[in-house]
């Protein structure tokens, strides 16, 4: 199967909790501090991967100057285009309390929108790893899996507040999952051939905007809704993530 191909598929898997937890909107009446402590889960399975398998391959391939110049202008883009779509209802995006429902049918599009916003660095991120030849990482595919599960929850219990339909939900975010594998694809068609340096430039802007999605978004839900614990499971997440990545290697 082409490398492409692959990558479009493990995108697809990725992006497919948004549908999870848009299911378990209509199903469960989920605590908000299971979600949360999923996110504080997550949110240290992200830091690992973004550390070990973007910023530090990316420097193994690439040098130093592609890292920070490209982890710089990722973070600096992500952070921007988050001012502007939280203007517009999306701030509560990865929350799974009572402000996604307040968020109202304007607020559940703008989530759904910052949602694609997000899956796209991640996607891409999926595609490079096949690139580089060490097949797809186990523990990045789980950061995105567990962070990209609040935000089905908060956008369709958001729009069904609003009053839209099931089918109208479902389809937003089938699309959005689609065009996640969309991404995960072109980044590893388009990049195939490309220089190590270009390679990690790409990486370390991934890398900046995912960390920055993780302290704007995902952190405050953690700790306002799991306050006790939400220290010890980013740790947890962290700590399983580096184990996921090393595996085989000692």
């Amino acid at each position: 199967m082409a490398i492409w191909l692959t990558a479009g598929l493990w995108g697809l898997l990725g992006a497919s909790s948004l549908l999870l937890g848009a299911a378990v909107a209509f199903v469960f009446t989920m605590p908000r501090y299971v979600t949360a402590g999923i996110m504080s889960f997550g949110c240290g399975v992200l830091i690992s991967a973004v550390a070990y398998d973007l910023l530090e391959d990316g420097y193994q391939e690439g040098g130093i100057w592609p890292i920070i110049a490209g982890a710089i202008a990722g973070s600096a883009a992500y952070a921007l285009s988050d001012w502007a779509i939280s203007r517009e209802g999306a701030r509560s995006r990865k929350r799974s309390g009572d402000q996604q429902v307040n968020a109202g049918e304007g607020g559940g599009l703008a989530i759904a929108i910052g949602s694609l916003r997000d899956g796209i660095p991640e996607s891409i991120v999926l595609g490079l790893g096949l690139l580089s030849g060490k097949g797809i990482s186990i523990a990045m595919l789980a950061a995105i899996f567990l962070s990209n599960f609040p935000e089905g929850l908060s956008s369709a219990l958001g729009m069904r507040a609003a009053g839209r339909s099931v089918t109208y939900i479902f389809g937003l975010w089938s699309a959005i999952t689609i065009l996640s594998g969309a991404a995960a694809a072109l980044g590893a068609a388009f990049l195939g051939a490309a220089a190590p340096q270009v390679v990690a430039t790409v990486s370390a802007v991934a890398a900046g905007a995912l960390l920055t999605m993780v302290v704007n978004t995902m952190v405050p839900e953690a700790v306002e809704g799991e306050q006790k614990l939400a220290g010890v499971l980013v740790v947890v997440g962290l700590l399983a993530a580096f184990a996921l990545s090393n595996v085989g290697e000692t």
